[in-house]
């Protein structure tokens, strides 16, 4: 499949990585600073925060210096009319749009984007900042911590393509968006709001799990092919992740930050493996899960992910000790101090890279909508900038030699231990692995 997946073409000197957040949020800014045409940006969430309200100055100050320059901002309906989980109280992003649009001389384009009628059953996960001729492609969203404003970052993939064809073909599916009712103006004046209703949102669902980037590509040489999927079925992202999975020849390199893998793809790892061939996983330690709550902070229930995840990671480890004593599986557990992580990938041989925003799990699978990019670099041409970012990636993990050195239910906290048992009790586990 890989080989004959049409692609648009790229140079050697099209692509360059960015190790971190700070630098991420640097160079965003820059070539915010520089748009001459058009930028568009897709995200989970633009916060309203420093960072968040940086970044939206500075589209607004672009904007009134240019004020032809085209700026569309897509992130979830539903995520941006609700504040941050625990808050009480009408809150959301939302606000923020309103007020700084509604006194600005050029004001930009914020949208919602409703991609089911209720944010648990699915969100809007697209990721993309196109910028003129150029993409960056990251799967962070807008805030303090994916964009390391203080003391604190999540640590996030950072790639910058240069293919005005790819720019293209990204903006245009983001563009395409706006010929649905259900995608409204998140600046609307309260008193003239206009919100989508069920059957708009249904027709959009419907219109979306049916969607594809369109472009004219070919079928050799380095190039790009951006993917875009939501649900289970014909989702062209999925489809190719686990190609890239099934055609690797020698070794598979996989990030992910919660590590619950759909069925399909843990199946294919097991495949992998017991085919003699080499798989390394790197995976957020619990405490640099972004769900994680310090001993020292006041406990809630969403803190028993982290190691609803860790629980899954070992399973998993079990299951395939004999690869880890073999030397084909390496479990790597990423930590960094008080920091935290939200790498996805997969790159097979070197030679094909699976850039993405998807978590890798069942919930990025069918409810959410979820893109990315697959690099084609089978002639190994750009292989050094991958090398350099995955050596960056390793630097602050460990590597698992024993799935005894995971922690287990008797280690957790008291009121974690209540929560799993609950969940044990119940039955319900089969339903959580499926929305997280």
């Amino acid at each position: 499949m890989l080989s004959q997946l049409s692609g648009i073409p790229i140079s050697t000197d099209s692509m360059s990585w960015l190790l971190t957040a700070e630098m991420f949020r640097k160079e965003l800014l820059k070539r915010i600073a520089n748009a001459q045409q058009s930028i568009y940006i897709s995200a989970l969430y633009l916060e309203d925060d420093e960072a968040g309200r940086e970044i939206i100055d500075a589209l607004l100050a672009v904007k009134k210096s240019n004020p032809e320059l085209d700026v569309k901002v897509f992130v979830d309906f539903h995520r941006a009319r609700r504040g941050l989980i625990g808050h009480k109280g009408d809150s959301g992003n939302y606000f923020m749009y309103r007020d700084k649009l509604s006194v600005a001389e050029h004001p930009i384009e914020i949208y919602g984007v409703p991609v089911k009628s209720k944010e648990i059953l699915g969100v809007l996960h697209l990721k993309g900042f196109v910028i003129d001729d150029s993409i960056l492609f990251s799967g962070a969203s807008l805030n303090n911590i994916y964009l390391h404003h203080s003391d604190k970052y999540r640590f996030d993939r950072y790639h910058v393509i240069e293919s005005e064809r790819g720019a293209r073909t990204m903006k245009n599916f983001m563009k395409s968006l706006l010929e649905e009712p259900a995608v409204v103006s998140l600046a609307q004046a309260k008193e003239f709001e206009v919100l989508p209703t069920k059957t708009q949102i249904k027709k959009l669902k419907s219109r979306l799990t049916r969607s594809n980037y369109e472009f004219s590509g070919v079928d050799s040489g380095l190039r790009i092919t951006p993917l875009v999927g939501l649900g289970k079925r014909k989702n062209a992202l999925n489809k190719a992740a686990i190609a890239v999975v099934k055609e690797s020849i020698e070794s598979l390199f996989i990030c992910t930050p919660y590590f619950n893998p759909p069925y399909s793809l843990s199946r294919a790892l097991t495949k992998h493996l017991k085919q003699g061939k080499k798989l390394e996983i790197v995976v957020g330690d619990k405490t640099a899960n972004d769900f994680f709550i310090p001993p020292e902070e006041d406990f809630s229930t969403i803190g028993a992910v982290p190691y609803i995840y860790e629980q899954a990671l070992l399973r998993f480890l079990k299951r395939h000790q004999w690869a880890v004593d073999k030397g084909l599986l390496k479990i790597h557990l990423w930590k960094h101090d008080h920091h935290s992580f939200h790498l996805k990938g997969i790159s097979a041989d070197n030679k094909y890279h699976l850039l993405t925003g998807s978590n890798l799990n069942p919930r990025a699978w069918s409810l959410d909508l979820e893109n990315g990019i697959l690099v084609h670099d089978v002639n190994q041409e750009i292989e050094q900038g991958f090398t350099k970012e995955r050596e960056h990636i390793l630097q602050n993990t460990n590597q698992v030699s024993h799935y005894t050195d995971i922690d287990t239910l008797q280690d957790y906290p008291e009121e974690v231990k209540k929560i799993l048992t609950r969940i044990k009790r119940l039955r319900a586990d089969f339903i959580l692995r499926r929305i997280m």
